[in-house]
């Protein structure tokens, strides 16, 4: 182990000093791919770094190898990573993948464009997972690569025909009794056959040139590909999904998008029924393995192990785990659950297959002394890990869950539908269709407010600007797991179809949205399980960078569904006890403010998981400075 250490560190000395020759000769990728070899980094799992991309996932491989967990008694997957430090990553992270930061000394002058182009730093990650629009850009990708795929096969084919032509003579001549070498022309026939035709056969340039070919396909796109980030986030997003939902794994592993015990219909019914293969749900599992959260690992490692044992014997060269992984780590999980009796018994399957395995065999010893000293507590039912530590957790997730239809009409006699034109005349010719949903606090929702071309303009112009979604903490804005979603914002002056919505929403609210005292439209686009978990949309800081706009709080929100959703994505009002599902193109109004100017607390709301769609929402928040005469304060304080 100390050995591969003193590799690693002295890899990561020759990536610093590739970087720095890299950026004093502003060579090309070509360059830097010649300057590292395999041999000279000593990882023995980079295959290149001609896409600096391919860095992060290449030492993630090479670390995983390192063996180290012998003496830890975990799993190989889990510990290499973590017993190297985090550092390794980083450091390879700012030597290599990127080099920009280190151009400030030099000057920027004399570069020309193309080498400012190779210079620029990867995308950020986790850029696929966090919208459905690019989630459906790496369908593009992919359909690339099975091109490639299809090409290379075609290559391969012809090749191998060719090579069972070969086969299926010189067989022919072993199995005739009468081509007899006596005869001098199959005696040179022969001769020749070993001398050239088998060499020029078994080293043949032309498979390593259907592969090559093959690779410089795959590199064309590298750079799209998903990251680690994407996948773990990909994995996290059925999580919660499975939470929020509450739904069953193994329905979700058959396809099945049930709630967990009962019998209730199905919630999304998908015209394709998609499965998810035992290495599919292994990841999920370790996913969550990796995070100390063995309430979700065990579940899914659960149906993994299953899934395994019945395909055992059939490998498949996409997998990356196995049947011995899975048990692996399922004991591990049991173990840190307190089932200790289980967790033997997953151990002592794994030696079936894995006899040699001195780490499992210490574990299993180790467990037959927990059990019969009994030192060991027992198991207790595990908790479901709350990592954002949402207080009101339940009562969101059972909103969410709840069916689109609200409480009858009977128990709310207040609420109604109108044509409303509030006394403007742009609504004049075509009132605003206004259903009431909330009194307290005040919840409309106006049906058909825009257009389905004016809904896809909208995001024609927001999808090129999408960066991941931020969220206000104190004085600064940082990304979330509790905010999944990708989102870009449009001025006015963008395109004729902003304009006018701009000037419909201050018709429909009566509100002055003129510059400073309204932000702009904010276009959203949420991710595999999208979501926003419970939040307030004004600020409940002066510190917040709200503040900066100089316009004061915001009043009021304006938020647009620019699309339907098949299931999931429903806005979640969490104290006022409502659902609101996504109504393609309606927009829902509420006030953030009671008229006193203190924040209505009644609003905390939440943007619940998609299940399935693709859900943009556009965002008008509009500030208290301007509305003084538009919103009059009450004569009662407490209003």
């Amino acid at each position: 182990m100390e050995e591969e250490g003193k590799q690693v560190l002295g890899a990561l000395g020759a990536l610093e000093a590739l970087r720095l020759g890299v950026l004093k000769s502003l060579g090309t990728l070509g360059a830097l791919e010649a300057l590292v070899s395999l041999g000279a980094l000593g990882l023995g799992v980079l295959r290149s770094l001609g896409a600096l991309g391919a860095l992060r996932l290449g030492v993630l491989k090479s670390l995983g190898t390192l063996g180290i967990l012998g003496a830890l008694g975990l799993p190989r997957p889990l510990g290499a990573v973590r017993a190297l430090g985090l550092g390794v990553l980083g450091a390879l992270g700012q030597g290599v993948l990127r080099p920009v930061g280190a151009l400030g000394p030099l000057g920027l002058g004399a570069l020309g464009l193309g080498a400012l182009l190779l210079l620029l730093p990867p995308p950020a990650p986790a850029e696929t997972y966090t919208a459905m629009l690019s989630v459906r850009r790496a369908l593009g990708s992919e359909g690339h690569l099975l091109r490639q795929l299809r090409a290379y096969l075609r290559e391969e084919s012809t090749r191998l025909r060719r090579l069972a032509r070969f086969y299926e003579k010189v067989r022919a001549l072993h199995q005739d009794p009468e081509a007899s070498v006596d005869n001098p022309l199959l005696a040179f026939s022969l001769i020749k056959r070993l001398h050239s035709d088998w060499p020029n056969v078994v080293y043949s340039d032309e498979a390593t040139e259907n592969t090559q070919a093959f690779h410089a396909g795959f590199k064309e796109v590298e750079h799209e590909l998903p990251g680690a980030e994407d996948l773990d986030g990909a994995a996290q997003a059925l999580m919660r999904l499975q939470d929020v939902y509450g739904l069953s794994v193994k329905g979700m592993a058959n396809g099945i998008f049930q709630r967990a015990g009962t019998s209730c219909p199905p919630l999304y019914s998908p015209g394709r029924r998609v499965s998810l293969s035992a290495d599919d749900c292994f990841h999920v599992g370790k996913v969550a393995y990796d995070t100390g959260d063995y309430y979700h690992s065990i579940a899914w490692l659960e149906e993994a192990v299953s899934l395994f044992r019945r395909s055992y014997g059939n490998w498949n060269p996409e997998d990356r785990s196995s049947l011995e992984d899975a048990l692996d780590h399922l004991a591990f999980s049991y173990f840190m659950a307190g089932n200790i009796s289980h967790a033997l018994s997953l151990s002592k399957e794994f030696l079936q297959y894995d006899p040699s395995n001195r780490r499992v065999a210490r574990n299993v010893v180790k467990y037959k002394k927990l059990l019969e000293t009994g030192t060991v507590a027992s198991a207790v039912p595990l908790q479901r890990p709350n990592s954002t530590r949402l207080q009101s957790r339940d009562a969101y997730e059972e909103l969410c869950q709840r069916p689109g239809d609200q409480p009858a009409s009977e128990h709310l006699p207040h609420l109604s539908c109108s044509y409303e034109t509030n006394g403007s005349p742009y609504l004049l010719l075509q009132p605003a269709k206004k259903e009431m949903v909330q009194i307290r606090p005040y919840v409309a929702l106006y049906h058909d407010f825009i257009s389905d071309a004016e809904a896809e303009t909208i995001k024609g112009l927001a999808g090129p600007w999408l960066q991941r979604s931020v969220v206000a903490s104190g004085e600064k804005q940082q990304k979330a797991e509790y905010r999944i979603s990708k989102s870009a914002w449009l001025k006015d002056t963008a395109d004729p179809v902003v304009q006018a919505l701009e000037q419909r929403i201050a018709a429909v609210t009566g509100l002055d949205l003129r510059p400073p005292y309204a932000e702009y439209l904010q276009v959203v686009n949420y991710g595999l399980g999208g979501h926003y978990e419970p939040h307030f949309d004004h600020a409940t800081s002066r510190k917040s960078p709200l503040y900066r706009m100089k316009s004061g709080n915001r009043i009021a929100t304006v938020m647009i569904y620019l699309s339907a959703v098949e299931a999931g994505g429903s806005t979640a009002f969490i104290y006022a006890n409502i659902s609101v599902p996504v109504v393609k193109n309606a927009a829902l109004f509420w006030w953030n403010l009671r008229r006193n100017g203190d924040g209505d607390g009644d609003t905390l709301h939440a943007g619940c998981p998609v299940l399935a769609g693709d859900k943009w929402v556009a965002n008008k928040w509009i500030h208290e400075h301007g509305q003084e005469f538009r919103r009059p304060c009450s004569a009662n304080p407490q209003d």
